[in-house]
């Protein structure tokens, strides 16, 4: 089955504008995204979608592939099913999140993997260990639990599993949510098209649609966080640290 890479982009970010075109080690983040994607062996295209003339005009500067889809895009999964509508050939789109500069190639190509191998998945996206309870209790981590076979059963905010007062696991039981999103094209231009659902209102989660619909989700684990997402220029200054210190080494 066919893979395609898609990194959604778009200038106007409320809590950081002109963020794909942050400066890291001399290069803008959206080209070291487009990078580090490339080096994977599942992807048989990649493609930069965007509102905006200056990140379409950086792309192209450093060799990447760039189209330009609407400017009224309520979220990054609707700017890339607007791209996978043209894409008639391809069989799996991968959301790939154009603020993550330190994305592994090998998770991408394990999460595309995930999905070519299962049949009765609709999408596919990765979950890691939390470290401990306090980290499971920041609303901004998002929480997953799945059942026996790996199918996501929910994800939230809140610390799920949740524990009785007082008690101490032997293994911490919490696993991480980790926004790389593998999508069957055909799901995915469904899903674009369904209503928002109530737990997805709630908990301000986009996947809960999927799992609301009676749509599986399979998970797949792994051992270390493999990107750091850049939300807030703080968070880009600890980026740019680790980029300058990865080449030093």
């Amino acid at each position: 089955m066919s893979a395609v890479g898609i990194i959604p982009a778009r200038y106007a970010s409320t809590r950081f504008p002109g963020k794909p075109l942050a400066e890291i080690a001399g290069r803008p983040m959206i080209r070291h995204v487009y990078e580090r994607a490339c080096r994977t062996t599942s992807l048989e295209e990649l493609l930069v979608a965007t509102d905006d003339q200056r990140i379409y005009d950086a792309v192209h500067s450093f060799g990447g592939e760039a189209v330009m889809t609407s400017a009224y895009h309520p979220t990054g999964t609707d700017r890339i099913a607007e791209v996978a509508e043209r894409l008639s050939a391809a069989d799996i789109i991968v959301n790939i999140q154009g603020d993550e500069p330190l994305i592994e190639p090998e998770a991408i190509d394990q999460v595309v993997t995930g999905l070519q191998n299962d049949p009765d998945a609709a999408m596919c996206s990765v979950m890691t260990p939390l470290a401990d309870a306090a980290t499971a209790m920041d609303p901004n981590i998002v929480k997953v639990v799945c059942d026996l076979r790996g199918y996501a059963m929910y994800f939230s905010r809140a610390p799920i599993p949740g524990l009785p007062a007082g008690t101490t696991p032997r293994v911490v039981p919490w696993k991480r949510h980790v926004g790389l999103y593998v999508y069957r094209r055909d799901f995915l231009l469904a899903f674009t098209r369904l209503r928002p659902s109530p737990l997805e209102l709630l908990e301000r989660l986009e996947q809960l649609r999927a799992l609301e619909n009676g749509y599986r989700i399979k998970m797949i684990e792994r051992d270390h966080d493999f990107s750091f997402g850049v939300d807030t220029p703080e968070d880009l200054q600890r980026v740019k640290a680790l980029v300058e210190k990865s080449l030093e080494s």
